[in-house]
């Protein structure tokens, strides 16, 4: 397995074998593989360790396992604590998107601070199975079904040549201790749905399931690849800049074809969903004057084009008024009659 890891990851040009790196480790199976491989080959690397405190003393005593660890073996450790909890609801979002966030940003830090080149998470193959069935059951569209891919900016993934039977079977073999997080096997959670239910159901039909998805993770990536080129070459030829927005032929986007999915790729960016889009397109030969918003952009259709711009907001502040003292502005240039004065309504009254 040895041989294979240093294989993967030197072809892949993950990362060259001086290059400092800072794994992180969370205790369990996984991670303890990657960290005791990264060993094996005698690798520059620090460990890094969160503790989200969402387990108590458990989580605890995580972090103390792999604090000893890295003691016994002369490895420099980092470690966090964060209030997990108390950050998904002051962000209203759910904990596993709080404790991801906070942990990468955290990772970066750490990475910048002591100048590691890159960041190691212990993710394999079954990990690329169970993120593109997620992807597929919420409808996130090709760019979901590249799974998770081996490199990406600082990120680097170097187990990903490893399914978790080999996993299983390296651990055994050489006797890895490791923390078992029992949060693992419940399957509230999407993701140990998928992996403890519909995976094992996948494999009944095709025994080799999660090689078939991992290849296809690649043809995926490599065909998103080629729709990028293909959009960004017709966006160029389309969008004409126009001020701080852009210009676009109507008749010039009719030509397209599919043209709602175009046109869709085209303004995603600009953070338009695919509902938007179909409203542009029924609005293409409806009056003038039409406006489609997104969070950040407006698009008005005059009568041969698109225009598309940045969302201007007006800052407004309130003003109470007592007296007319108090209004904004020079009263001198201002015609105030004796005869002005504003009704006391009934109802008001």
């Amino acid at each position: 397995m040895i041989d294979k890891f240093e294989k993967y990851y030197q072809v892949n040009e993950l990362f060259n074998k001086a290059d400092k790196i800072l794994l992180t480790v969370s205790g369990g199976k996984d991670s303890m593989t990657m960290l005791h491989l990264f060993r094996s080959a005698n690798l520059f690397f620090e460990v890094a360790h969160c503790n989200f405190k969402l387990r108590g003393e458990e989580s605890n005593k995580d972090e103390a396992f792999i604090r000893q660890y890295c003691t016994n073996n002369n490895i420099e450790f980092h470690s966090v604590a964060f209030n997990t909890n108390e950050n998904a609801q002051e962000n209203g979002v759910s904990i596993q998107m709080a404790a991801r966030d906070l942990r990468y940003t955290w990772f970066e830090e750490i990475r910048k601070e002591n100048n590691f080149k890159f960041i190691a998470t212990a993710h394999h193959k079954n990990d690329i199975a169970e993120t593109m069935l997620i992807n597929l059951s919420k409808g996130t569209g090709i760019a979901g079904l590249h799974g998770i891919r081996n490199k990406r900016d600082s990120i680097i993934r170097p187990l990903l040549c490893f399914d978790s039977v080999e996993i299983d079977s390296y651990v055994k073999e050489n006797e890895i201790q490791f923390r078992q997080d029992q949060s693992n096997s419940d399957t509230k959670y999407t993701r140990n749905s998928i992996r403890h239910n519909v995976i094992p159901e996948l494999e009944k039909i095709n025994p080799s399931f999660i090689e078939t998805v991992v290849t296809a993770s690649v043809q995926f990536s490599e065909l998103e690849e080629i729709l990028s080129q293909k959009i960004e070459e017709e966006k160029r030829q389309l969008f004409v800049q126009d001020g701080e927005g852009f210009k676009i032929d109507i008749n010039l986007l009719k030509e397209l074809s599919p043209l709602k999915t175009y046109l869709y790729y085209f303004l995603k960016v600009f953070n338009f969903n695919a509902a938007d889009v179909s409203d542009v397109i029924n609005g293409f030969e409806g009056q003038s004057g039409q406006v489609f918003y997104s969070s950040s952009h407006q698009i008005v259709k005059d009568r041969t084009h698109l225009l598309l711009n940045k969302i201007v907001k007006v800052e407004t502040e309130e003003l109470e008024i007592h007296s007319i003292k108090d209004f904004p502005f020079d009263c001198d240039i201002v015609d105030i009659t004796s005869d002005f004065k504003i009704e006391k309504s009934s109802s008001f009254a």
